[in-house]
């Protein structure tokens, strides 16, 4: 090979790899890719200088997050007004900042963890990954997609998730894969004791298929028979006050055979295209014909409160109780330097952009006697934020309005991380969208029912609530995040001596 054409494949290489991650989740589910790509990522670094460990970590992050979160483009582009060229350059702009982490990433581990050739790769390597998955979580408000762990859902390791949580799926579908390019890098007798390590991962995983079986939670009622209401309407016509009255004859009428059917009606995000006060006519109406029914409504609808303008959901009928948002979305729901930026272009002035999170601590939604625990959007994403506030709920509702991603991979992502929370928590879970995907997840994480995309559909089906904690429930993601944090100390102690 030439020199041009290996230099060419050096550039290339990082971008290609981290390009790969996305394929181990929806939609797409390769799950082999996860650790077929961080194992390429590790070997990267290992043959690359420390000096080099930035950028080969900064071209790595730009193919992860350039194809993982691509769905961004769509959200600019044709929901938020931009012309093509800026949504490109904002969208890469996103991207590339996000991969500055994977560049801190990277030179950490060249600095500190490298020299300890095989014995990093195999152990501080999917430690330091895990942790920087955490920090995703919370830094400048957070950013927790792409988490490796996902790709295990569909696995016999999804037995553990209720366990270790996806940070713990995480750490071994990336342990995984280090300990390969660990076993490549060692020689003699640390060889054949990596094969040993390599085979015992791999059965550590295989186990989890016999804790599926472990019901970590319990029945706590009789079956519930629920609906969930996809509307469909397009995003560009949601806030046209033109059409105002014909989106509330639309969910009034469609809506009708399940009062008559269901225990629960869902519908979603911000489903009615206006305050609460401003339709408190309409809410009276369907809340008086919620009880005549005995069915429970929960809806996602603005609210403008003391607090200020909230981004929420609410139960009537033989339900009660409303929740704000907390985890906001920027420039979807807040924009950042609102005083520089609003006005600036039509993405940074979106509808409904200007709400403030809910406090943290609220009032739970109920639904008869059953308590629920509900997420709107991007809070599901949250794992820790999930768990916490799953504590004595009897299952999971979460509203969203996938319409801002189009017919990208987003909407898929959403859903298979909604998956996850319900096998996290040992719940059922009622997931409602605008356009899709709408569902009924069982506390196994499959999904019991579903809509297609970007269809108007009434989805019906049956839940059994549950109470009981598990494991992760109980504990947090702390015990693993504790875990990989002494491995890395223990790392950095030695290379000091």
């Amino acid at each position: 090979m030439s020199w041009h054409g290996s230099g060419l494949l050096r550039f290339l290489a990082p971008l290609i790899a981290g390009a790969l991650f996305p394929l181990g989740l929806s939609p797409f589910d390769i799950w082999i890719m996860v650790p077929l790509s961080s194992a390429l990522f590790a070997a990267l670094l290992h043959s690359d200088t420390p000096h080099g460990a930035v950028w080969l970590g900064w071209r790595y992050g730009l193919g992860f997050f350039g194809v993982g979160a691509s769905w961004v483009y769509v959200s600019i582009n044709v929901y938020g007004g931009a012309p093509p060229w800026l949504a490109t350059l904002l969208t890469a702009l996103f991207c590339s900042g996000l991969a500055i982490l994977f560049a801190v990433q990277g030179a950490l581990y060249a600095r500190w963890f490298k020299p300890r050739g095989w014995s990093a790769a195999l152990l501080a390597f999917p430690a330091l990954w895990v942790l920087f998955e955490w920090l995703r979580s919370w830094l400048l408000t957070g950013f927790p997609w792409l988490y490796a762990g996902y790709a295990s859902l569909d696995t016999p390791v999804a037995g553990w998730a209720p366990i270790i949580g996806v940070y713990g799926a995480s750490l071994w579908l990336v342990g995984l894969g280090s300990a390969c390019v660990a076993l490549f890098l060692a020689s003699g007798k640390a060889r054949r004791l990596l094969t040993l390590a390599l085979t015992s991962i791999a059965i550590i995983g295989a186990a989890g298929e016999g804790l599926k079986n472990v019901s970590w939670t319990q029945p706590s009622g009789e079956v519930l028979t629920v609906a969930i209401y996809q509307p469909n309407i397009p995003l560009k016509e949601k806030w046209d006050r033109r059409l105002f009255n014909q989106h509330l004859n639309q969910y009034r009428e469609a809506s009708l055979p399940a009062f008559t059917s269901a225990d629960i009606l869902l519908w979603p995000e911000s489903a009615l295209p206006a305050y609460r006060h401003q339709v408190s006519d309409y809410l009276r109406e369907i809340r008086d014909h919620a009880i005549a029914t005995e069915t429970t409504l929960i809806t996602g609808i603005p609210i403008r409160a003391a607090s200020g303008r909230h981004n929420s959901i609410m139960a009537i009928g033989l339900g009660h109780g409303e929740h704000h948002k907390q985890k906001l979305v920027p420039f979807g729901e807040y924009v950042p330097l609102e005083r520089w930026l609003r006005g600036l272009i039509k993405f940074f002035d979106l509808p409904m952009s200007n709400f403030a999170p809910g406090p943290e601590q609220q009032a739970v939604l109920w639904a008869g006697s059953h308590q629920i625990a509900p997420f709107i959007c991007y809070e599901i994403v949250y794992p820790d934020f999930v768990t916490k506030n799953s504590r004595g709920a009897d299952f999971l509702v979460t509203v969203s309005n996938d319409s801002w991603f189009g017919d990208s991979i987003g909407p898929l992502q959403h859903l298979q991380m909604a998956r996850f929370r319900a096998l996290e928590t040992g719940r059922p879970l009622l997931r409602g969208t605008n356009n899709g995907v709408s569902a009924i997840i069982n506390p196994a994480g499959n999904i019991e029912a579903a809509t297609d995309q970007s269809v108007e559909t009434l989805l019906q089906g049956k839940i059994t609530p549950r109470q009981g904690n598990t494991p992760i429930m109980v504990t947090g993601s702390w015990p693993v995040l504790l875990i990989c944090l002494f491995i890395l100390l223990s790392f950095a102690r030695r290379s000091r001596h």
